[in-house]
Formats: C-alpha cells, structure tokens, sequence
C-alpha cells in the first residue's frame, strides 16, 4: 500500500505521478484548445511534436530517478493527452482529492487505477459535483492551503477559470485544522499573457521560506501583498510577464534545496543557484507551448 503524506511543495519527494507524452493524438483544432497558448502555437504551426515532448518528460524520469524517487506513470490511452498529471488529483496529508476537471478529460484519471488501487479507498475523495477544482491551483504549504480561484459572475464564460469557490469551502471543511487562503486570479482566454491558468502560473513556494511570484497573475493587489508579507519581499523571485507566460514559476521542487527547472529560465536559475539551490535543468520548452510545465506534469504523493 502507499501510505499517502504531502504537508507541502518542497519536503523530500519519495513517490510521483509523472505525465507521459506517448500517443498524445494529433495537433488539436484551434476551437478544441483549452488554453490561449495552445491555441496560439496551433495557429503558428509551432504546437509541439510528440516525439520531442516524451524526450523532454522523460528527461524529468531520469532527473526524478537519480533522487531515488519511485515514479508511476499514466497507462497510455491512445491519442489522449496525459502530460499534465497535476490536474487529475491531488494529495493533501494523506488523502487524495480526485479533480473535477474538463469532462474531456475523465479518462485521465482511470489512467492511474494502478496507483489509486495501493491507496486505501478510505483516503480517495471525490469532491461533489458544483465544486470545481485542478491541482495547478492547490498548494500545500504546512498549515495553509493556498487556492487560486475565480469568483467572478463571468466564471463560465472562461475555459481559463478551473477552480470555483464551492471547491475552496469543501476544501476547507475536508481539512478544517488548516487555513485554506483563495487568490483570485486574471483570467484571459485570448491573451495568454494575461492568464493566470492556475496558481502555480504565477506563484509557487520554493525551499523552506522563498517563493517564485508574479503581480499581474493577481486580480486583488491586496491579495498578492499578503504573499509578499508571508514569504518577506526578500525571499520572493518577482517574475515578469514575459517570464509568467514562459512558465518560470511552474519549477518543481525534489526537496528544499533541489529543483527541477528549465534551461532557459536564465535569471531564475541565476537566482536560484545564489540562494543555495541545487537546480537540475531540463529542456521543457515544447511542453512550455501548452501552458503547463514542470509542476503541472507531477502530482506527488509521498514526501518525507
């Protein structure tokens, strides 16, 4: 059996679901997308290939590996795409919170019955129905919760809005001795420079103390201050827009002073280095173009 235990992004990782990029189906139809940046490289005819995302995530397999980490990974379903494992499910102590995703995509998380099976069904939630909720926007952190949300009148109206209040108030009576904090995040189906898709779009805690955020991805400046306030402004990596649409904050953290991250976050990986961190670089780049990046493929489920 998995003994299920996340408290939050950064302690030693032991096991993970990662994504696979086999048999991803074909370039989808511009009208098919769900984010603004797919849809900008399917117009470009820049979207990724398959055969250079599985060697990009499994480049992350063999990262994970050299830590001693177990890896699961999805059963393949043909022309279906399951790199983003993230969004599926996620962990919270010992319990996994099945996602209410886009019903296109409920045969993901049958995908990973091999793992859900060694975890005590007792521990498997499914959260009702009204509540809508992905892990992108789910962030452990000791003894918060923090959520990226939107609460707006117009959330249907956005493919971009995943995660609604009904979800943050299940969340907080599912773990009631935690502070569930909900950030109300930009949304944008259009320009993809001003979508915040998830919370780990344009935040995420890195280390013990430090955190990687980003203002813009923000609706409620009063919101993004109380981050600063928690973390201390000289903790925090600011990213700009440039940076946000380029997935800088969406790293992945092996432990407190390991992060998966990619080759070309220049100055973050600068940064990163000079505050003590182990970075172990990876070319992401091709996934990058559908919104998603190294914290979106993983959904981790045992941490020390």
């Amino acid at each position: 059996m998995l003994k299920l235990n996340i408290k939050n992004e950064t302690a030693k990782l032991k096991a993970v679901v990662l994504g696979i990029a086999n048999s991803v189906g074909p370039t989808p139809k511009v009208e098919d997308c769900y984010d603004p940046k797919s849809k900008q490289h399917v117009l470009a005819g820049t979207y990724p290939k398959e055969a250079d995302m599985v060697a990009e995530i499994d480049a992350v397999a063999t990262v994970l590996e050299k830590y001693n980490v177990e890896v699961f990974r999805p059963k393949v379903i043909e022309d279906y795409n399951q790199i983003f494992s993230r969004d599926i499910a996620f962990v919270i102590e010992d319990k996994l919170v099945k996602a209410n995703i886009l019903p296109d995509r409920d045969q993901e998380i049958d995908a990973i019955n091999h793992v859900l099976s060694q975890i005590d069904a007792k521990n498997i939630i499914k959260l009702p129905e009204e509540c809508h909720v992905e892990g992108g926007d789910v962030m452990p952190w000791n003894d918060y919760i923090f959520v990226g949300t939107y609460s707006g009148e117009d959330y249907p109206e956005f493919i971009t809005a995943r995660t609604n209040t009904d979800a943050v108030i299940a969340l907080q009576e599912l773990f009631p001795e935690k502070t569930v904090k909900s950030f109300e995040l930009r949304k944008d189906n259009v320009n993809p420079k001003e979508n915040a898709l998830h919370l780990d779009c344009c935040f995420q805690p890195i280390g013990k103390n430090k955190a990687i955020l980003h203002k813009n991805g923000f609706l409620v400046e009063k919101e993004y201050q109380w981050l600063v306030d928690f973390f201390g402004k000289e903790n925090i990596f600011e990213i700009d827009k440039e940076e946000m649409y380029n997935m800088n904050s969406n790293i992945f953290s092996i432990s407190e002073d390991v992060i998966i991250s990619e080759k070309n976050f220049t100055r973050l990986n600068t940064w990163l280095r000079s505050k003590g961190f182990i970075v172990e670089e990876v070319a992401y780049s091709e996934i990058a173009k559908q919104e998603g990046l190294l914290r979106c493929s993983t959904m981790p489920l045992i941490r020390e």
